[in-house]
């Protein structure tokens, strides 16, 4: 009979701690920072030729429609994107690379661009170049 008590006691006590407005770390998400959004401006003005570009799943894609009325970015005029801490990609149809958005809302990217990129530790990120060189041939080693 004390074994009865017992487990109707402690169901009772769980049912209130559970009611009682606790949240579990499952139900309360990630951290205020990695939801965050920051301004992040993507210049790609002085590539040459003109082209389009994306950033996946943030932009519209280069991909999709004609290039005479698409809705994808063109290199003519930088665009400021609201961006969560995270990776991303800059691409064209002949250039991409990965780049980190950190918790501080600065960029981040591999020093093996620095050819052609700039802006790490900032909040604009600059492409220069059209595509990089030299290049041998091998896959980048910024791929993970």
């Amino acid at each position: 009979m004390q074994h009865v008590k017992w487990y109707i006691i402690c169901g009772l006590v769980g049912g209130l701690l559970d009611s009682s407005g606790m949240v579990s770390p499952t139900e309360a998400g990630p951290p205020p920072a990695y939801t965050q959004e920051h301004a992040i401006t993507i210049d790609a003005t002085t590539i040459d030729p003109q082209t389009w570009w994306q950033v996946p799943g943030v932009t519209p894609s280069i991909y999709s429609s004609d290039p005479e009325s698409m809705d994808a970015y063109k290199t003519t005029e930088s665009r400021a994107l609201k961006l969560k801490p995270g990776k991303y990609k800059f691409g064209t149809f002949t250039f991409d690379f990965p780049f980190t958005v950190n918790l501080d809302g600065k960029l981040e990217y591999s020093h093996s661009l620095d050819q052609c990129v700039e802006g790490r530790a900032t909040q604009t990120l600059t492409i220069r170049c059209s595509r990089t060189y030299p290049h041998g041939g091998q896959r980048d080693q910024y791929y993970q």
